[in-house]
């Protein structure tokens, strides 16, 4: 029983501080979970009050920011607008800057132009003002001598002095143009360039028109939709058979067929002549008619070939020379048809060789062949003299009659009789009158105008008219005309010929001074 007491009262007391510890630690959490609750709340209270507070600063951060994205919008265009307006100054300042430098650089070379001729004037003064001192005294001088020694008056004296004088000053004055006239060569040749550029440029159109172009008629205007055929295959066929261009424009009841290659432009015609007859325009018929017309062509360039060797007797020659002679009866040169031209200058060739005894037929050969490279002067670039004398080399043509061919036009030095007979024939042929469509009339009124107005200077003996106009020379009196006087005399004629005359070209003014020394053997 005490055993059990002393058992139960310790439980006892163990369960009362463990149910004391239970109760103090209830109350303790209850006063824990109060006072979490309160900081909750408390939290809770600052959380809202500090939502609400960045609520408002997100706004007002947000206002602000678009306020900032307003002004960098307003500034970027601001700015853009700036560079704008400075790109576009800067661009009128380049182009004012490079207007500046281009006036700037015409500026100096007048200036430097102006300070030369200054210099040349002012070296000239000091020349003239020297000059005028030596006249002065060399007057005096020859003054005083002259009355000492022939008794002359000092009025007689003066004035023989003068005329000395003028005759001094107009050598001086001949010297110096021809000082001039040497400096200006280099500068009147770039502007000779020039100046037969345009006319080139001028030209080229009507005689394009005239050398180049073909004109075939037709039966009515429905025949021009058959020439170009269904969406112009008919026309393509034929362009790309011949290789000419076919023109069909409101010309009436004609066609234009246009080529620098001459052969080729006569098989066209040919062709489109036939075409029109037969009356059946298609690609394969317009392919057999233009072979049909290019053997035909042919046949006829083989035949006026021979028919040139014929007239000129020559026998034999290489095939392909015979066709490249016949191709130039198709070709004309200013307004001549060199075939016939080429034949005239072996007639002439073969004349002049007789008279000096040289061989006729060699020289009737060279004559008919030195104008060989306008044959295929459209497929061969050079000078058609000596592409002319390398064909007739390539065909075994003698080493004369090439050379001959080659020097005509002196793009070769002329080094045999042959050569220079060739040259002369070729110019005799090309200078007759009427042989490049100038009539009778005009070519003797012309001649006759350049004797007429050589032979009214002072001075002059006699002129002659030559090369059909283009030179003219003229022949002074030794007594008259000094040798600086003949050249200032060619000057002043040259320029009233280009007052008073209309012509081609150009005239050579050649003055000849003849000067003797006679003596007696006794």
């Amino acid at each position: 029983m005490n055993i059990l007491i002393w058992i139960l009262v310790p439980v006892a007391i163990i369960l009362g501080l463990v149910a004391g510890a239970v109760i103090a630690a209830s109350l303790l959490k209850r006063s824990y979970l109060d006072r979490i609750k309160d900081i909750e709340k408390t939290a809770a209270e600052r959380l809202q009050e500090a939502t609400s507070a960045n609520k408002k600063a997100l706004i007002d951060a947000q206002n602000q920011l678009k306020g900032a994205e307003k002004r960098v919008k307003t500034l970027e265009t601001e700015l853009k607008e700036a560079r704008s307006e400075g790109e576009r100054r800067e661009e009128r300042l380049n182009k004012r800057e490079e207007t500046i430098e281009r006036k700037n650089e015409s500026m100096s070379s007048r200036e430097s132009e102006v300070a030369k001729r200054e210099r040349n004037i002012t070296a000239r003064e000091s020349t003239i003002n020297e000059a005028e001192k030596r006249t002065e005294a060399l007057v005096q001088e020859a003054s005083k001598t002259l009355q000492r020694i022939t008794g002359m008056t000092q009025e007689e004296a003066i004035r023989y002095q003068t005329e000395k004088i003028l005759d001094e000053v107009k050598l001086s004055a001949a010297r110096q143009i021809k000082m001039i006239e040497d400096e200006a060569k280099e500068e009147a040749e770039k502007r000779a360039k020039r100046i037969i550029g345009i006319a080139i440029n001028r030209f080229a159109g009507e005689f394009a028109n005239e050398r180049t172009v073909s004109v075939v008629n037709l039966p009515s205007e429905e025949m021009k939709g058959r020439i170009i055929g269904r969406e112009g295959r008919n026309i393509r066929a034929f362009e790309a058979a011949t290789g000419i261009d076919v023109i069909i424009d409101d010309s009436p009841d004609t066609v234009t067929l246009s080529g620098f290659n001459p052969v080729r432009r006569e098989i066209a015609r040919s062709a489109l002549e036939k075409l029109i007859q037969d009356g059946r325009i298609h690609p394969t018929r317009i392919e057999e008619i233009v072979d049909k017309a290019t053997k035909e062509v042919e046949a006829k360039i083989k035949e006026a070939g021979e028919d040139a060797l014929f007239q000129l007797a020559l026998g034999s020659m290489h095939p392909e020379l015979i066709k490249l002679v016949g191709r130039m009866k198709f070709r004309t040169s200013y307004g001549q048809n060199v075939l016939n031209h080429s034949i005239e200058v072996g007639f002439l060739a073969g004349l002049m060789a007789a008279e000096l005894g040289l061989p006729v037929k060699e020289a009737r050969r060279a004559g008919l062949l030195h104008d060989l490279g306008k044959a295929v002067d459209q497929e061969v670039e050079g000078p058609h003299a000596i592409v002319g004398a390398n064909i007739a080399r390539k065909f075994g043509e003698s080493a004369e009659v090439v050379h001959a061919i080659a020097s005509h036009h002196e793009e070769e030095k002329p080094l045999t009789l042959l050569a220079h007979i060739v040259t002369a024939a070729d110019a005799m042929s090309g200078a007759r009158p009427g042989a490049r469509r100038e009539s009778l009339e005009n070519y003797v009124q012309r001649l006759q105008d350049l004797e007429a107005i050589s032979n009214s200077f002072d001075g002059v003996e006699r002129s002659f008219a030559i090369q059909a106009g283009r030179e003219v020379r003229v022949l002074v009196e030794q007594g008259r005309v000094s040798d600086e006087g003949a050249s200032m005399l060619a000057r002043d004629i040259a320029r009233r010929i280009e007052e008073k005359l209309s012509y081609p070209g150009q005239i050579r003014v050649c003055v000849i001074r003849e000067t003797r020394a006679v003596d007696f053997a006794k």
